[in-house]
């Protein structure tokens, strides 16, 4: 058995300003993917990932005990699955911002979800908030806390433009230039990050009053001034405030960036071969780059392993 294949994403703009009801920009990478599936001999890896549905599947009956109107599940089926031995089989890096639990809750509801929302209805905003209310919920059994976004980009597997918290909507992206010298990448930190004690330095940071004005004023604008940018394919407007974007980040989320990153980032703010920003919570993972000239950025950053995303 194997069920049908869910995508990991990127959010190319909006970590952290979306809590804050900054702009976000979503979209599905189809480079690592995810499904369902049942083997004869389990790998070790298989074993581990029935074990963790096993403890998803509880708190996934919990949630139906708790709010049977917002999503009920056939439980009996999904409990059957686990015991012959079901697991997410996943080439998506986990703890690398590319929504790797995300891509599981939406396998997951696609799979055992009554009155499941499907892509092929007309979506209303209704029906998007709706999922994205369904999938906060179950994807907060992994991260303690969740927007729901990574589910529902990975279930729609569309781009999603995020206005503000009640207000999201699939959008088109500008088609990519395969002529073009310029590149949004991921840049590979080698180091696994975690979500959960990222956003909890987040929520203590914004108990300080200038920390919180400086995300008004500098960070949610030049995330705002990027997703605009992106959308109408405003080059260099785009870069003009990336550049300013990723100044505010290491200047203000230092902890978020590796230690040994903080050089490399400064170096691409000083030199404009490429600019640095995070990828999802930080702390390890990947980190997200945009750069007007890939074969610049790649020599400037020769030692480290970079996969490009989006070609300008």
């Amino acid at each position: 058995m194997k069920g049908p294949l869910f995508y990991s994403k990127i959010l190319l703009f909006g970590e952290y300003g979306i809590i804050k009801d900054s702009k976000g920009l979503s979209i599905p990478y189809n480079f690592y993917n995810g499904a369902l599936k049942v083997d004869e001999n389990p790998s070790n890896e298989a074993i581990k990932s029935n074990e963790s549905l096993r403890r998803f599947a509880l708190y996934l009956e919990q949630l139906q005990a708790d709010q049977p109107e917002l999503v009920t599940f056939n439980l009996e089926m999904l409990h059957q699955d686990i015991q012959r031995g079901m697991y997410f089989d996943s080439s998506i890096p986990q703890g690398y911002g590319v929504g790797s639990s995300g891509a599981l809750v939406a396998a997951i509801y696609d799979k055992y979800a009554n009155n499941k929302i499907t892509v092929l209805e007309n979506l209303t905003r209704e029906k998007l908030l709706q999922l994205k209310a369904v999938f906060s919920q179950m994807e907060s059994f992994f991260h303690g806390k969740s927007s729901g976004l990574d589910p529902l980009n990975s279930y729609l597997s569309l781009p999603i433009l995020i206005n503000s918290k009640d207000n999201i909507e699939p959008t088109g992206i500008p088609s990519q230039s395969t002529q073009g010298k310029g590149a949004v990448f991921l840049l590979d930190s080698g180091i696994v990050g975690e979500t959960a004690p990222m956003v909890t330095i987040f929520m203590e940071n914004l108990k300080d009053k200038g920390f919180r004005s400086m995300l008004k004023n500098q960070f949610v604008k030049h995330t705002d001034a990027c997703v605009e940018n992106f959308l109408q394919g405003d080059l260099k407007a785009l870069f003009s405030n990336t550049k300013k974007l990723s100044k505010v980040v290491l200047n203000n989320f230092k902890p978020m960036i590796p230690e040994q990153f903080h050089q490399i980032w400064q170096n691409g703010i000083e030199t404009n071969d490429y600019y640095l920003k995070l990828c999802g919570s930080g702390g390890g993972g990947y980190i997200l780059g945009f750069t007007q000239d890939f074969e610049k950025a790649k020599a400037a950053l020769k030692d480290h392993k970079l996969e490009v995303v989006y070609h300008f």
